[in-house]
């Protein structure tokens, strides 16, 4: 009697352990998700527009999945890790999907550069995150923080040309880089997940 009584709250706890990270993964990656749709938003100005398939099909869905993912990585690293969890890491990549809707025409697939975002934010954030796992070479991290790094000259110098208003010498021009700078930090850190040591699996829990 009392073995059942004393199994059940541990089984409920099992039950319940899974998915807290998931759900905190895939709110997070909704909310930034959103967040880089406005910065999208700000860049292209006033033709920028807001369709089903372009906000929600190919940012805000890989937004959702990337976080669901990088969750599932955090609760495999608190449990010990598992077989090839590592792969996880690659998680970001689900926002190079957008380049599928222009397969049939190779063109265009980068034109105001849409393809060359969708595969430069990820990468930016896949070596950040290794940069920052305390994990690997030395030489090989310090060298992947410097490419994550890069973003920053290089939007200083590109963010005028792309818009006046944009330039770092305005007010609009300091949030917008803030705001595009702070996004890919987070993705950094989120991304440094896979690639943090696992806990030590205690054998003896459930």
């Amino acid at each position: 009697m009392s073995t059942v009584v004393d199994a059940g709250p541990r089984t409920g706890q099992v039950a319940h352990r899974l998915p807290a990270p998931l759900l905190v993964g895939g709110v997070c990656g909704l909310a930034w998700a959103s967040a880089l749709r406005g910065f999208m938003a700000e860049v292209a100005g006033p033709e920028t527009g807001v369709h089903w398939m372009g906000t929600f099909g190919w940012i805000l869905a890989p937004g959702l999945l990337t976080g669901v993912l990088l969750g599932w990585a955090e609760h495999l690293r608190a449990t010990g890790g598992r077989r090839g969890w590592r792969w996880l890491a690659l998680a970001p990549l689900l926002f190079a999907s957008v380049l599928l809707s222009g397969i049939g025409d190779l063109g265009s697939m980068f034109d105001d550069g849409v393809g060359g975002g969708a595969i430069g934010v990820p990468v930016i954030g896949m070596l950040g995150g290794y940069a920052l796992s305390r994990r690997g070479p030395r030489w090989a991290r310090l060298l992947c923080g410097a490419l994550a790094l890069s973003a920053v000259p290089i939007w200083s110098l590109l963010a005028a040309d792309i818009a006046p208003a944009l330039a770092l010498t305005t007010p609009r021009g300091v949030w917008a880089a803030t705001l595009y700078w702070s996004l890919l930090a987070v993705l950094a850190m989120a991304c440094a997940i896979p690639h943090r040591q696992a806990a030590a699996h205690d054998s003896n829990q459930p």
